[in-house]
């Protein structure tokens, strides 16, 4: 009962600090162990995410809150996951290391294995190219496509070796990454799969996540150096903004409808809201307790979506009205 009345007394806390954020928010507690890593808009009203702890695909209906979790197979330990050009799930799931699909009317899953030989690759995020392929990185240090159509998978090792982590696609189709352990972003190649390697501002930032914005511009997320980043292709120059606090680490970076920057930072345990037209951080989302780990994020119009991997939550923030 006491823990009960903490946790009541932590929550309500909580929603008064949040209550001065931008946005209006709505928090979704998941199966307890399921350490919701990455989250993605899902069919009809739904939030999809990776319980990586629990090998599932999580389905959050918003309009009831009701959470339903679809398992993916032993030793799934699934990762990214985005919706597919078909409406489907998409995942990378390191523990099967295999890129796998849920259906999201019969919930059936079907699994494209990496090819022999290609080892524990430690999959992590996925991206639609505009031809219907999907792309993945693996940080052991290689980086992928998949063509569902025929089945066909390349896998390439990527310069510099242990590294690759987020992966985006632009509005004009090209395939972006970048490397935590590297510490670069690249250009693929859509059609040979050779990457073109973009060094950081300064040595050893720890790319973590990229995102385009609709300018053209990339922002990533620099876990190293504690900075959110901006990288112009048609310039070839880079801008950065550091976080605030003595200890920055900035995880996720997602860029709204809005053109609004999203970017978690462990150190000071909050989401930041970036305004890429002012060039100013304007906004601030505590998480719901110590230690949420927010560890990506997504959304749709009108919405952005946080998944508390430490606190077995993920938050709506509902960008469409003030807060």
């Amino acid at each position: 009962m006491r823990q009960m009345q903490v946790t009541m007394l932590a929550m309500a806390l909580w929603l008064a600090n949040a209550a001065q954020a931008e946005h209006p928010v709505r928090v979704f507690d998941v199966p307890k162990g399921a350490h919701p890593h990455d989250v993605a808009p899902g069919a009809g009203n739904t939030i999809w995410y990776t319980a990586q702890h629990q090998g599932a695909l999580g389905i959050i209906d918003i309009a009831t809150g009701k959470v339903e979790q679809v398992p993916l197979g032993d030793k799934s330990a699934p990762h990214g996951v985005i919706m597919g050009p078909d409406g489907a799930a998409w995942i990378t799931d390191g523990g099967q290391n295999a890129i796998v699909r849920v259906d999201p009317a019969t919930k059936a899953v079907k699994r494209w294995p990496l090819p022999e030989g290609s080892g524990y690759t430690n999959l992590n995020t996925p991206a639609f190219d505009g031809k219907g392929r999907i792309w993945f990185t693996g940080q052991t240090g290689i980086y992928g496509r998949l063509d569902p159509k025929s089945g066909k998978m390349d896998v390439w090792p990527a310069p510099k070796g242990r590294g690759p982590y987020g992966i985006a696609a632009t509005a004009d189709g090209q395939m972006w990454y970048v490397s935590l352990a590297g510490s670069y972003l690249a250009k693929v190649d859509l059609e040979s799969g050779a990457t073109t390697v973009v060094e950081p501002a300064e040595p050893g930032v720890g790319s973590r996540r990229v995102w385009p914005d609709s300018k053209g511009h990339l922002w990533v997320s620099e876990w190293n150096s504690g900075h959110l980043a901006r990288y112009t292709p048609a310039t070839g120059t880079w801008k950065r903004w550091k976080l605030a606090g003595d200890k920055p680490q900035a995880y996720a970076v997602y860029v709204d409808d809005r053109d609004v920057a999203w970017v978690t930072d462990f150190g000071s345990n909050a989401t930041l809201t970036f305004d890429t037209r002012t060039e100013k951080f304007t906004g601030r989302y505590p998480g719901t307790a110590e230690k949420a780990q927010v560890r990506q994020i997504l959304g749709r119009k009108g919405q952005v979506y946080l998944p508390e991997s430490g606190l077995d939550r993920v938050v709506l923030v509902d960008t469409s009205k003030p807060g």
